[in-house]
């Protein structure tokens, strides 16, 4: 593919990912996310040729201007988008796939000093919300989903969503992911709590009933059980209109 349809396929990328996308003007000349990536290929090509300091003065040119922080050893795919972008790191052993959308805040990681591959491998087709943070060489399966502010730290299968801290799997797919609706996403400690709830409802009319059968009446027990149904309702209530994690 030459250089000229490299940017055309990035603009029809910024529309097919972007809905805010009017013209292309506006994409060529105002989307930070478009500029950084072009900037990386440029980079890039300049590390892979071993003028690593040149490749080097163009990243960090370029996260200047755009907020964003690609380093050009890294390796990226194709129709790669960045949504915003402000904040996003992507590390230096990082590899991204065909096809991922990525929000702002993104860091793809490392965990160690050594000189070897440290950093996060991004399976095609994967979208990453804001200011998620994916450590250590990971691997985030194909078509799989990572929600806002969660942390990653263990390999992700493919086509799954993760959410929270530490990033755990809240919903398998079957579909290719192309959104990430966080309105929608399950609550893993929402779900917690509301077990807990109907634990104890369970637990709370067995023993009335040992209790009707033994003719006891035992308040202070009753009146204890009554605050801890009030307390877990109230821990619900806070994930729920809070948001949860």
């Amino acid at each position: 593919m030459n250089f000229v349809s490299r940017i055309q396929e990035d603009v029809r990328t910024v529309f097919a990912k972007d809905p805010a996308a009017r013209s292309a003007l506006e994409v060529v000349l105002l989307y930070p996310g478009l500029h950084a990536m072009w900037a990386y290929r440029i980079a890039h090509f300049l590390w892979r040729h071993k003028l690593h300091f040149w490749a080097r003065m163009i990243s960090e040119s370029a996260r200047w201007f755009t907020g964003i922080e690609i380093h050009p050893g890294a390796v990226i795919g194709r129709r790669f988008f960045i949504d915003h972008g402000m904040g996003v790191v992507i590390g230096e052993t990082s590899e991204i796939g065909d096809d991922v959308l990525m929000y702002q805040g993104v860091v793809l990681g490392g965990t160690t000093l050594e000189k070897a591959k440290r950093h996060p491998t991004i399976g095609n087709n994967v979208v990453i919300g804001s200011a998620a943070v994916l450590l250590g060489p990971i691997v985030v399966g194909e078509g799989a989903r990572v929600g806002a502010n969660s942390v990653v730290v263990k390999s992700v299968p493919p086509g799954v969503t993760v959410v929270g801290v530490p990033g755990r799997i809240v919903e398998s797919m079957q579909e290719e992911a192309k959104t990430l609706e966080h309105g929608k996403l399950p609550d893993p400690f929402a779900m917690v709590i509301n077990l807990l709830i109907s634990e104890q409802a369970i637990m709370e009319e067995r023993v009335k009933k040992l209790e009707q059968a033994a003719g006891l009446v035992l308040a202070p027990q009753a009146e204890t059980r009554a605050l801890v149904h009030r307390e877990l309702v109230h821990a619900q209530s806070i994930f729920t209109e809070g948001g949860g994690i």
